[in-house]
């Protein structure tokens, strides 16, 4: 008799049309008790997509999301509600709300535009990325702890340095068990590891989270791979900045930013 194939793993459970269990796999790097905020930008657009679902299909194409982080990301069950700001045929404006234990966490606003046949005059001057195959993988793990860092396939396009990084990132894992997800919202799912490929400083003795997370597509992405071009920056008073060219293995996708707030750890 075949063996049976393993379950795959996931990073959230659903429990009903809007709430969700996170899984140990989507675990914080800076508190295992808390979430990373990676998986949760995807469950969000995931949530989008079923809002939109819902309705008769427009032909939008989500373009820009931007989130604001609230508060803490427990580790416990979320909810996520979804409505329309400001309909549209040719533009149109969504929200979703984040809460845990009722409390408001995330929000984030998603800009959907138009799509029509632009082909005649697509292009960037970006250069594609070394395909991913071809590299080798990076314990990302040794940097960082948690169960989403430990889910993930790294592989540098070049070796990290401080603040400067390269790399395709790829997970093994289901964003939601047992539901179809989108394209758009398995990429994103990992687009906020950006803060953490590219780091300035030691963890151990620097914080530096994002309270927010702001991506903006000139064409949707296609594929498994995540690719991010980051430059990480600190400045002098507190602040700073990771700033990421977003890539798919056919080219360049669009950019994502993180403001940060820099800190020393406790005792360090």
């Amino acid at each position: 008799m075949p063996t049976p194939t393993a379950p795959r793993g996931s990073y959230f459970e659903s429990i009903d049309d809007h709430r969700y269990k996170p899984t140990a796999h989507a675990g914080g790097a800076w508190d295992p008790d808390e979430q990373h905020f990676s998986p949760l930008g995807g469950l969000v657009v995931h949530a989008i997509d079923r809002h939109r679902a819902a309705g008769p299909d427009n032909g939008l194409v989500l373009s820009r999301i931007s989130y604001d982080i609230l508060g803490r990301l427990a580790l416990d069950e979320c909810e996520i509600q979804v409505e329309t700001i400001r309909p549209g045929r040719t533009i149109e404006l969504l929200e979703a709300v984040v809460r845990i234990a009722g409390r408001p966490v995330v929000r984030a606003r998603a800009w959907l535009l138009a799509g029509l046949d632009t082909t005649a005059v697509a292009g960037s001057p970006v250069d594609r990325l070394t395909p991913p195959e071809s590299l080798t993988t990076w314990p990302m793990a040794d940097v960082w702890s948690g169960g989403y860092v430990a889910s993930l396939d790294v592989r540098p396009v070049a070796p990290p340095q401080p603040g400067r990084t390269t790399a395709w990132l790829s997970t093994p894992l289901d964003l939601v068990a047992g539901e179809p997800v989108s394209p758009l919202a398995s990429y994103l799912t990992l687009v906020d590891t950006a803060n953490g490929i590219a780091v300035r400083q030691p963890p151990t003795a620097w914080m530096f989270p994002n309270v927010d997370l702001t991506i903006h597509l000139h064409r949707p992405p296609r594929g498994t791979w995540t690719g991010l071009d980051t430059t990480v920056s600190f400045g002098p008073s507190g602040q700073g900045l990771t700033s990421t060219v977003l890539h798919d293995v056919d080219g360049p996708v669009g950019q994502a930013q993180q403001i940060l707030t820099v800190r020393p750890q406790p005792g360090a």
